[in-house]
Order: structure tokens, then C-alpha cells, then sequence
């Protein structure tokens, strides 16, 4: 196992970026290659990780600890556990796809320069474990994202990214002022130096429970915004609406992760307490997006628009999962993480495919497609049938896990949750007979399907979703001694808890410490 693998991942797309940006003049082709080269390499390196990782150890692994900014206790601290592995392989996965399937209109330099920046900030955000360098990732994701919504998006882009920048930036300047109240009490209760080592302050927590509580709202704001959870969702459909196609499969399938993620890894493990003090509040949120996301997204006329709100209610059961406090729910909130990821990045995909080819999204303009594009149907219908989540694809998988360990700790929100499943095939069949059956009129005719480079991009995706639904083991067997280390934390350090089967863990299991500042995954000093 080698710590550095890590750190390349982060590297690799980071000086990729910088090497598109001297690329000379205005060479689409040359810039194009180098970004591939670079995603595809990242991408590589997150599969080694994986083929590496230990699934019989639950705490940190590829961890690298060095001083960075000592007077302030600062570290370059990265690592990843099974909670945040399969993140970082979707990552270093979706953005080589993604330069595959789709092309820049115009401006490709800066357009996979800025992909690139994104691909790097993304993995930071899953690897940090300091809050300060997390801070620096979450913050550095929001600036690229903004440019290729405002320079290479639709309509209103402007307004979107706009939007989204303002939103998304303060909740961080919430979380900033958390994280740096958080450091400074916890210093000041233990009388050690300041230090925003993310282990060694959740294993030695002191801060009194009524500033925890405090604190744990100014993150949960952060990630609130960034999933997003209702009612601070607005920003979401104009993002997607207006965003390139790139943008769209890359909000959807990494960006709102750092939110769910954030509330797994920042929000449960910091703040156990406070987490479980305020999970009506966001069971009950998370479940009124499921409903809210679904009936809105019934309701929509551009093809677009209707994804970007099931993401809503996708997210809501992500949630849900996180919320309910069960190894089986969280196992389904972190498969769901990836699922989504997978299934609606390849959704946004197909419906850049078809405004590339038609120029229109209006479900209205579109109708018979079935017959012009047979593959591209094919492709649409497994997708669609993922993100309902029909049994033996993935989606599947996650929402029943969610649902199985939700109905012990949080059972009348999983039961009202359960509904938002038959409104999913409601508002996606509707959508998906409106666009491909019926009579093919004028351009919906002739419309070409797919192209070889397209059907390339897919095909991952596709292969995901189908072995993920039928053996979805090799991913559960390495999250769970992660999952089952944090509900053990909770157990310790939330007096009240009690979940549905007391928490009973094989007998040769031991709850781990994880790796603390100056540890690398062999436990070995650096």
C-alpha cells in the first residue's frame, strides 16, 4: 500500500490543469488529449487504490500526515477509509467519461482546464483529513464550477452561476466560522495546541455540549446547501438546467456528494451528540425533499429540469439513510452516494445527447425517438430503470439497504419514504413514453444515434449499474468495517443511542481508533 497513490490522485488532474492552460494558441485537439490523459491517469490510480485497499481495516488507509502550517496546527492530512474510497474511485472514473462523450462548444482550453481543477478539489474534499485543508477543497470546488456554468452554459447561465456561487459560498463562511470556533474551544478545553486534525479532535472531543450542537448547524448548513436538502435546494435546478452537459453529469455525479459526505464523515463522526439531537429535523427534511423532488418533477416540461429534481429525491433518501443511524442504512446512504453518481451522471449524458442532436429539451418537441435512435433507447431504458430502482440494477440495492435499516430507527419516515419510490416510476415512465414512443415527426425522424465515442463513455456506466445491482459484495465488504467503527463511535459517545438491534458486531470485532496525526496506514511514523 502505497500513501503517495493518494497524493497523485490529487496531483495528477491538479498539474494537468496547469499544463492545458500553456497549451499553445487556441488547439482544442491538443488540449482535449492532455485532460484525458490526465483524468484518465487519476483515474487509474483511484482503481489501483481500490484493488489495494484493505477490506478488513476500518480505519484510514494511503494516509499521508505532514506539517504544513505548524503555528496553527495545520497538516496536509489525507487518507481514505471505505466510506470515502468508492467517492474517490466514482471521481477519478466520471471525468475521463465525461471528456470522452461530450465536447466543448467553444473556448476548450479553459473548458478542460477548469474540468480538471474540479476533478482534483473533488478527491481533496474526500481525502482531507484536516479541517482546514478540507475547508480549501470544499471552497476551491465552487470557482471552476462557476465557470463552466457562466462561460460554457445554456439560457440563463449567468443567473444560475450566480446562484449557485452565492448559495454554496455562504453556507462555507458558516462552516468557517464552526470550524474555527470548534478548534479554538476544543484547544482551550483540553489545554493542548491548536490543532484541526479531524482524529485527533473526534477521539478526544471536549467541547460542551450546547456549543457542539451550535457548531454541528453552521457545518450541517454548509452541507445542507451543498446535497441540497429542501428548502435550500432552489439553486439546483437552475444549475443543471443552465449548465453544459459536462457540468450537469459532474454536479450531479460528484459535487453533491460533498455534501452527504460531509454530513457522514464532519457531521456524524465530530458531532455524534449533536447529530443524533437534531435527526428529526433532517429525517424530516430529507423525507419532504423525496416527495417534494418526485411531485415536482412530475410536473416539469423540459427533460432536463425533471432530472435535476429526481436528484432531489434521490438525495432526500441519501438522507434518510445517513439520519437513521443503522450500519444498514448508512451502508445504503454510501452505495446510494455512487449509484446516484452513476445512474443520473448517465442521465444527464443522454439528455446532452439529445438537445446536442435536436436542440430542444421541451418534452413536448420530442416524441418517437425509439425509432430513430433504437440503441440510444436501449441505453435510456436501463439508466431509467437504475435510477427507479427496478431489483437487480443498483438503485435497487441502495434505497432497499436505506429502507431496511431506516425502518428500525426512523419507521414512520421510512414508511412515508417508501412512497417516493412509486413516484419515482411515475414521473420517469411518463417522461420516458412522452420522448421515445408515440409517432416520430420531422427532426425526431432522422436523429442519429449514438456514436461510437458515445457508446464508449456508457458502457462503464452501464456495466456499474447492472453488477452493482446483481454483486453489489465487493463494494459492501469494504465500507462496512468503516460503517460499523462510526455507529460504535456513536455508541460510545451518545448516551441515549440505542439502535434497533443493540449493535451487536461480530465478536472479533474491535472498535478502531483511526489513524491519528503522524500515522501512516501501517501505523508507521512520518
Amino acid at each position: 500500500m502505497t500513501p503517495a497513490l493518494l497524493n497523485l490522485a490529487i496531483a495528477v488532474p491538479a498539474i494537468g490543469a496547469l499544463i492545458v492552460a500553456f497549451v499553445p494558441g487556441g488547439r482544442g485537439d491538443s488540449a482535449r488529449m492532455v485532460a484525458l490523459m490526465a483524468s484518465a491517469i487519476t483515474g487509474v490510480i483511484t482503481v489501483s487504490m481500490l484493488l489495494d485497499f484493505d477490506t478488513s481495516n476500518a480505519g484510514f488507509q494511503f494516509v499521508t500526515n505532514r506539517t504544513w502550517i505548524s503555528d496553527f496546527g495545520i497538516s496536509w492530512h489525507v487518507g481514505i477509509d471505505g466510506i470515502s474510497l468508492f467517492l474517490v474511485v466514482l471521481t477519478g472514473l466520471l471525468f475521463p467519461l465525461t471528456i470522452v462523450a461530450i465536447t466543448p462548444e467553444h473556448d476548450p482550453k479553459p473548458y478542460y482546464a477548469w474540468l480538471l481543477v474540479l476533478q482534483a478539489g473533488s478527491i481533496g474534499v474526500f481525502a482531507a483529513l484536516d479541517l482546514f485543508v478540507f475547508f480549501v477543497f470544499f471552497e476551491i470546488v465552487l470557482v471552476p464550477m462557476y465557470m463552466l456554468i457562466g462561460g460554457w452554459g445554456h439560457g440563463r447561465r449567468v443567473y444560475a452561476a450566480v446562484k449557485f456561487f452565492l448559495y454554496t459560498m455562504v453556507g462555507s463562511a458558516l462552516m468557517l466560522v464552526g470550524i474555527l470556533a470548534l478548534v479554538s474551544l476544543q484547544a482551550k478545553a483540553t489545554g493542548d495546541p491548536i490543532t484541526f486534525d479531524l482524529v485527533t479532535i473526534a477521539e478526544n472531543f471536549q467541547v460542551s455540549e450546547n456549543a457542539a450542537r451550535w457548531i454541528f448547524l453552521s457545518f450541517a448548513a454548509a452541507f445542507a446547501v451543498k446535497v441540497p436538502l429542501f428548502p435550500v435546494h432552489t439553486w439546483l435546478p437552475d444549475a443543471h438546467t443552465e449548465a453544459p452537459t459536462a457540468g450537469s453529469v459532474i454536479l450531479a455525479g460528484v459535487m453533491l456528494k460533498l455534501g452527504t459526505y460531509g454530513f457522514v464523515r464532519f457531521g456524524l463522526y465530530l458531532f455524534p451528540e449533536a447529530s443524533h439531537y437534531f435527526a428529526p429535523l433532517f429525517l424530516t427534511l430529507g423525507v419532504i425533499g423525496i416527495l417534494y423532488g418526485a411531485a415536482v418533477a412530475t410536473m416539469q416540461k423540459d427533460l432536463k429540469r425533471l432530472v435535476a429534481y429526481s436528484s432531489i429525491a434521490h438525495l432526500g433518501f441519501i438522507i434518510l439513510g445517513i439520519f437513521a443511524f443503522t450500519v444498514q442504512s448508512l451502508e445504503g446512504a454510501i452505495f446510494q452516494m455512487v449509484n446516484h453518481g452513476i445512474s443520473t451522471g448517465a442521465l444527464f449524458m443522454l439528455v446532452g445527447m439529445i438537445y446536442e442532436r435536436r436542440h430542444t429539451r421541451m418534452i413536448s418537441e420530442l416524441g418517437g425517438l425509439q425509432k430513430s435512435a433504437p440503441i440510444m433507447a436501449g441505453v435510456f431504458t436501463v439508466v431509467m430503470l437504475s435510477s427507479i430502482g427496478l431489483p437487480g440494477l443498483n438503485g435497487f440495492v441502495g434505497e432497499f439497504l436505506i429502507l431496511l435499516g431506516a425502518f428500525g430507527t426512523a419507521r414512520w419516515w421510512a414508511v412515508v419514504a417508501a412512497a417516493g419510490v412509486i413516484l419515482a416510476a411515475l414521473y420517469l415512465l411518463w417522461a420516458y413514453q412522452r420522448v421515445f414512443h408515440g409517432e416520430a415527426e420531422g427532426d425526431n425522424a432522422t436523429m442519429a444515434d449514438l456514436r461510437f465515442s458515445e457508446g464508449l463513455a456508457l458502457l462503464p456506466l452501464l456495466a456499474l449499474i447492472v453488477f452493482l445491482g446483481i454483486y453489489p459484495k465487493p463494494m459492501l465488504e469494504r465500507m462496512e468495517p468503516a460503517v460499523m467503527n462510526l455507529v460504535a463511535h456513536i455508541e460510545e459517545e451518545v448516551p441515549d443511542f440505542n439502535p434497533p438491534d443493540d449493535f451487536t458486531p461480530p465478536d472479533d470485532f474491535e472498535r478502531v481508533v483511526p489513524t491519528v496525526a503522524g500515522e501512516t496506514a501501517e501505523g508507521e511514523g512520518e
